[in-house]
């Protein structure tokens, strides 16, 4: 956006002309497209009856779409008294949407479906968990359906997965920009949509008002290409769509000191967006400091220390803390070796408008203490196995919350977030998995692995943390980090461990080597995982494939894979050190993670 607005300002144009350059004899069709119509936004919480007066509320301002959220109640059967209740409110004139973002099973979402066959939906975006149902729920219950999320991972080539859903009864794909990669896919996809007779209808994932100018003016470009197509097929012109931009009556405070202006057309009686309105904040935009400084305010990181016993030592635990004090939706991060919880301050404060997220320095590392209780001298030195250091791990996350949690781990921390969840899968809501492994299957292999992490932990006491961290990152694994351009700063910052005693402990105990393997285990795994790797990372790329193998076939003989448990995800350009070279992919699929355990209260 920022990138095409700056191009347009150059030329003196708009951000719309730059998109579809405006023709002299296309000054009529430009003129009936230039105010985009909006379709509201309702939550649905409530009674039936009180759903119902917000719709009619909405109506009476002028709107002539409504989506509703859906699958967020006991059973089908009370999302479907909702619709029915607001259709008889509202009239059939007005359009009505669902949206289930993918919560039901295919038995509920054809309950679901039969129960409003006569309250002429509009469409239903995604009714079911497994895309594979998608048709057969059409064809079962003859409700037209829309793509949302099914199109959000829509990968390098998208006509082979759009490819399946040409069947008459998908009527829409739902496309949020800011996730399926910006406004070229966002094109294309609209483009095979309109192409196939489906709407293409923009959706805002609670984009300010910044973003919302740019998604008209988009909006308005969809429309365009779609008449330009009709004219080329000789079709007659379908009437504009309502698209989904109705987030902005949920923003309190925005960006922009002066507010979007959707309001009442005087002349068509309807809620819509005006493209020379929407171009004109583009132009002059101005910062609004003051929203912006308290949003600040609110993500600052608050450090603790937490003492956590064990049979042997107590370990005193430095905590950082940002986002919800809540005990749900409660994401815990575990660094790798040589890292700490510090590394996950910028991922956390993207995470932390939705979740309560905590890093801390496991034992031997940054700010974390260990007291060992017979003392070294008596020769019983604390054990830092990956069970030991689990079992340490739980007792910090019963201080800090009652409910389940979900682990974020890298490397090392992957590890034990891996192990976790594997052995105490009744504490753990789900698991991300970031260059992770389930340790070594062969013996000799693990016994050779042993031997050179004792030696590189003999090396760091010897000649000192600055010597092993120059011979440590020479290694292929960081290939790619070495070429990031705060490599310098990433390896500075790994200078922050005081206690090189306990750092190489901590190296030699928690080795891969030493490690249980957990291929066994992944067999009977029920805790969702989500697998995260570096494109260039070939080793657990590798790694990670015979994970999901091990989880996907692990059943008993007759049973159907078990593919809804895990997912992988590969991030591009970047090696071993993911969350660091390129951290906004993982931040995306982190909220696709959370979104599937159900754990985000609300989302477009």
């Amino acid at each position: 956006m920022a990138v095409l607005n700056s191009i347009a300002a150059r030329q003196g144009s708009s951000l719309l002309n730059i998109l579809h350059p405006r023709k002299d004899t296309e000054n009529e069709i430009y003129e009936r497209l230039s105010r985009v119509q909006i379709c509201a936004l309702i939550d649905s919480n409530g009674t039936p009856m009180e759903v119902a007066h917000v719709a009619t509320t909405l109506v009476e301002e002028g709107f002539t779409a409504i989506k509703l959220k859906v699958a967020r109640r006991a059973d089908p059967f009370e999302d479907a008294a909702v619709i029915q209740e607001v259709r008889k409110k509202v009239g059939h004139q007005i359009a009505l949407r669902a949206d289930a973002n993918k919560k039901w099973t295919y038995e509920e979402a054809i309950q679901f479906g039969f129960s409003v066959k006569n309250c002429g939906l509009q469409y239903i975006e995604e009714p079911v968990q497994d895309q594979d149902d998608i048709i057969k729920f059409c064809e079962e219950t003859g409700l037209p359906v829309a793509l949302d999320e099914t199109i959000d991972n829509i990968g390098e080539n998208p006509l082979k997965m759009l490819a399946k859903f040409t069947h008459s009864g998908i009527a829409a794909v739902v496309i949020k920009p800011s996730v399926v990669g910006g406004f070229e896919n966002t094109a294309f996809i609209a483009r095979w949509a309109q192409q196939q007779g489906k709407m293409a209808v923009i959706s805002a994932a609670f984009e300010s008002g910044l973003g919302l100018s740019a998604y008209i003016q988009l909006s308005c470009y969809l429309e365009l290409q779609n008449a330009d197509m009709c004219r080329l097929m000789n079709k007659e012109l379908t009437p504009p769509i309502a698209h989904g931009l109705g987030t902005y009556k949920w923003i309190k405070e925005d960006v922009t000191t002066e507010p979007l202006r959707i309001c009442r057309n005087p002349c068509s009686g309807f809620v819509e967006a005006s493209v020379a309105d929407a171009d004109r904040l583009l132009q002059k935009f101005q910062m609004n400091h003051n929203a912006i400084l308290r949003n600040c305010s609110g993500t600052q990181v608050r450090t603790y220390q937490l003492k956590v016993d064990s049979e042997c030592f107590s370990y005193f635990v430095k905590v950082q803390e940002i986002g919800l004090s809540i005990d749900k939706n409660v994401l815990v991060f575990i660094h790798g070796f040589l890292g700490t919880g510090e590394d996950w301050i910028p991922i956390m404060k993207a995470i932390s408008g939705s979740a309560r997220c905590i890093s801390f320095d496991l034992p031997g590392h940054g700010g974390s203490k260990i007291q060992n209780h017979a003392g070294r001298e008596a020769g019983q030195e604390p054990r830092l196995s990956i069970e030991v250091v689990a079992d340490v791990v739980c007792k910090l996350i019963q201080y800090i919350s009652p409910a389940k949690v979900t682990l974020v781990g890298y490397s090392m921390g992957a590890r034990i977030a891996l192990y976790m969840a594997l052995r105490f899968s009744d504490k753990i809501e789900g698991a991300v998995i970031i260059s992770g492994s389930p340790g070594m299957k062969d013996i000799v292999a693990r016994k050779i692995r042993r031997a050179k992490d004792d030696s590189r932990a003999r090396s760091l006491v010897v000649h000192g943390l600055q010597l092993f961290l120059d011979s440590w990152y020479t290694g292929e694994l960081w290939k790619s980090l070495r070429g990031h351009p705060h490599f310098n700063q990433i390896v500075a910052s790994r200078l922050q461990h005081d206690d090189l005693q306990s750092l190489a402990k901590a190296l030699s105990d928690l080795s891969i080597g030493r490690q249980p393997p957990l291929w066994e285990d992944l067999k009977l795994c029920k805790t969702p995982l989500l697998l995260i790797v570096g494109e260039k990372d070939t080793k657990f790329k590798r790694i990670a494939q015979e994970m999901c193998y091990e989880i996907c076939h692990g059943t008993k003989s007759g049973d159907e894979p078990r593919k809804e448990i895990y997912e992988i995800v590969e991030v591009p350009k970047c090696g071993h050190a993911v969350h660091l070279e390129n951290p906004l992919p993982v931040i995306s699929a982190l909220r696709r993670f959370l979104t599937g355990l159900n754990r985000v209260p609300f989302q477009t």
